[in-house]
């Protein structure tokens, strides 16, 4: 019996179905098998590969803590009338030891037009040997949601009536991501953390770039997250937060959904809107990305983590996931699942098996109009 196969080629270059095909008579079982494999690779890419931001523009103020006094910069997306759009949850953005607000203006301002409203603060602490310096620690969690809330019902404020007080997320670096990981997990550690604290209820989802969390003997204590999402970012040319310590600290995530993200060519300040912060302890390893894609990067992989965990969209979900990986030209591995007992993801076809079927294809093809 001859049979008739009909091949849509694929475009690599824009990652779609191009209008071409390929007829084949009687194609051999071991062509089908491989065409099968092509079939099923390719349906698997998403028609949108990188997902825009829901907003395009923003604005932020300045105001300060009425808790606690800390100098606070405060982000958030805006409708065509200049307005701050309705229901935003609540994001606090705890920052990486002696680094300045002001340096996450452009990370920050990214995340914030994925939906939220983005609190970036100075919190100064007095540290033995050091002095008063810029550094966070838990309490700042606690107070930095109040402040949100304050922010929505003062009527003066940017902010009144548009914050969505039940939904809070955590975004850190560092040191912030260290102290972060913290709150998440109730792990009081020294430096980190202002006894008695425990984390708000309206919590529901994190991001943290170039962090992890160990004790004072390199310990990495369980981090009991009770369902709260946890995405840990990290670049692979971090000469300060060493991927290693991330990954030992991603292991002791207890529960879903959990991520671990890692990019290439990045180092400790890609999420900085310059590679070395003023005040700052430099990282030795450079960038061999430029520091406007890392910070796009960290801010789309942020923002769309706490888009799933914290306002439960799932596409956003299925990006970091599912197809994340694939399509991001810096994003070299994610670890992790979104839903517990979930299954793991198919390895994807690497794209020499692929060209090599369609090379068999086409040879096949010309064979058959010689014959």
């Amino acid at each position: 019996m001859r049979r008739k196969v009909e091949v849509h080629m694929f475009d690599f270059a824009h990652r779609q179905p191009t209008l071409s095909k390929v007829a084949v008579s009687n194609p051999p079982p071991l062509l089908l098998a491989g065409l099968s494999l092509v079939v099923i690779q390719m349906g698997s890419v998403p028609a949108l590969a990188n997902p825009t931001r829901p907003y395009d523009s923003f604005d932020s103020y300045s105001t300060s803590n009425p808790s606690n006094g800390n100098a606070t910069d405060i982000y958030f997306p805006t409708l065509e009338d200049g307005t701050a759009v309705d229901e935003l949850p609540g994001v606090l953005l705890l920052q990486g030891a002696l680094v300045d607000k002001s340096f996450y203006s452009d990370y920050a301002s990214q995340v914030a037009r994925y939906g939220f409203a983005v609190s970036v603060p100075n919190h100064v602490q007095s540290v033995p040997r050091f002095g008063d310096v810029l550094a966070p620690d838990t309490s700042d969690v606690q107070e930095g949601l109040d402040q949100l809330i304050f922010e929505s019902n003062r009527s003066a404020s940017p902010l009144n009536g548009k914050v969505n007080t039940e939904k809070f997320g955590l975004l850190g670096h560092s040191l912030g991501g260290a102290v972060g990981l913290s709150a998440v997990g109730e792990v009081c550690l020294p430096g980190l953390c202002i006894a008695p604290f425990s984390r708000p209820e309206a919590l529901s989802g994190s991001a943290f770039f170039g962090a992890n969390l160990r004790d004072e003997n390199d310990v990495f204590p369980p981090i009991n997250n009770e369902g709260i999402g946890v995405a840990l970012i990290q670049g692979n040319q971090d000469g300060r937060a060493l991927p290693v310590n991330t990954e030992r600290t991603f292991d002791q995530v207890q529960t879903p959904p959990s991520a671990l993200i890692k990019l290439d060519g990045v180092n400790h300040f890609g999420i900085t809107n310059v590679s070395a912060p003023e005040g700052a302890v430099p990282d030795p390893s450079p960038q061999t990305v430029s520091q406007q894609t890392s910070i796009e990067t960290v801010a789309r992989w942020s923002g769309l983590f706490l888009k799933g965990t914290v306002q439960g969209d799932q596409e956003a979900l299925d990006y970091v996931f599912d197809f994340g990986a694939d399509v991001d030209p810096i994003v070299t591995s994610v670890d992790g699942q979104a839903v517990e007992n979930a299954q793991p993801v198919p390895e994807p076809l690497p794209l020499a098996s692929i060209f090599s079927g369609l090379f068999g294809l086409l040879l096949l093809k010309k064979r058959t109009a010689k014959s």
